[in-house]
């Protein structure tokens, strides 16, 4: 399938080639790469129940209507959208041997992907600032963090991650594809994509935007996310009561493992594209897109004292309930 083109003879200056299919290569000569695909298949499980389970604590208990689990919802929605958009697609290409894809199902689904990944980072990126004024700004916490705020940045989040990644698929449509069909990744990727038309269309906006969107989704969020941190030490540092000292602490960690899992080993791949192979880039790519929703409501629900408390909650009620029923 690497021979895979389109016609160049097709191409002129007042044409656009749109192919009817790409090839989605995939992982090059892994032996019993099945195993992997079933493994990813559990992975998906796993994350459909965990964030299912979260969105519904959040919904049911009324203690956790705070502006704080509008984005802990919100990050639990982006989570599902997002491993719903990529792994059942995976898996149907790569364990039943259907990697062509028609070219408006590639864009659709680069948009979606893309779209919720991007939702990911913002969300951890405004539960970087809820901590932030929560610890520096304890007594300004409440007017400063309300429903209305969480609200209105989670809206301008979703409408600026919808505005960037629509952009990019729309460079896209003006490209002309005239050379190899054959996109060298798990999914299609904008990288890879835009790339192969690269013999026969100018691909310059295509480039810039490859520029901005690592910058953009992972390097800006980062640097605010460290930034913030940064403060937050400085302001535990001016706590006098160890406990107290404790309990805030105990509140960032959840949200730290959650961005180590989810920023370090992309922007690692990204910083190390060229001297790492095929293979190894394509699988630390698909990990990191669909481990972190699988483990984010796992660590929410063992790290957050808030909502331990209110799972046990749920189960008593459950219980009592189970109890009453049976007499």
């Amino acid at each position: 399938m690497s021979s895979l083109t389109s016609d160049p003879n097709q191409t002129d200056v007042n044409t656009i080639i749109r192919p009817p299919y790409f090839f989605i290569s995939g992982f090059i000569a892994i032996p019993d790469m099945n195993y992997y695909y079933i493994f990813l298949c559990f992975v998906y499980i796993i994350s459909l129940v965990g964030n299912t389970f979260v969105m519904t604590g959040i919904y049911v208990d009324r203690s956790l209507h705070s502006p704080k689990y509008i984005a802990v919802f919100n990050l639990a929605f982006t989570d599902v959208c997002e491993s719903t958009a990529l792994v059942p697609k995976l898996l149907d290409m790569f364990l039943f041997s259907r990697q062509l894809i028609s070219y408006d199902q590639c864009l659709t689904s680069l948009f979606f992907v893309f779209l919720f990944i991007t939702m990911q980072s913002f969300n951890l990126t405004i539960l970087s600032y809820d901590r932030l004024v929560a610890i520096c700004y304890p007594l300004r916490y409440h007017m400063m963090i309300t429903h209305r705020s969480m609200l209105q940045l989670t809206g301008a989040a979703w409408t600026f991650a919808v505005l960037m990644v629509l952009i990019s698929v729309c460079l896209i449509t003006r490209l002309s594809f005239c050379r190899s069909l054959v996109i060298d990744s798990y999914l299609c990727d904008h990288g890879p994509l835009f790339r192969l038309a690269a013999p026969c269309s100018n691909v310059f906006p295509n480039q810039m935007m490859a520029f901005l969107n690592p910058c953009i989704v992972l390097y800006l969020p980062m640097v605010f996310i460290i930034s913030s941190y940064i403060c937050i030490t400085h302001a535990l540092f001016t706590i006098t009561l160890p406990q107290d000292r404790l309990r805030a602490i105990k509140t960032c960690t959840s949200h730290l493992i959650l961005v180590a899992i989810f920023y370090l080993p992309v922007i690692l791949t990204y910083l190390l594209h060229s001297l790492i192979p095929t293979n190894a880039r394509i699988i630390n790519l698909s990990l990191t897109s669909i481990l972190p929703p699988m483990l984010n409501p796992i660590i929410y629900v063992l790290k957050t004292e808030e909502f331990k408390v209110s799972v046990k909650k749920m189960l008593r009620r459950g219980s009592q309930r189970a109890v009453t029923k049976h007499f």
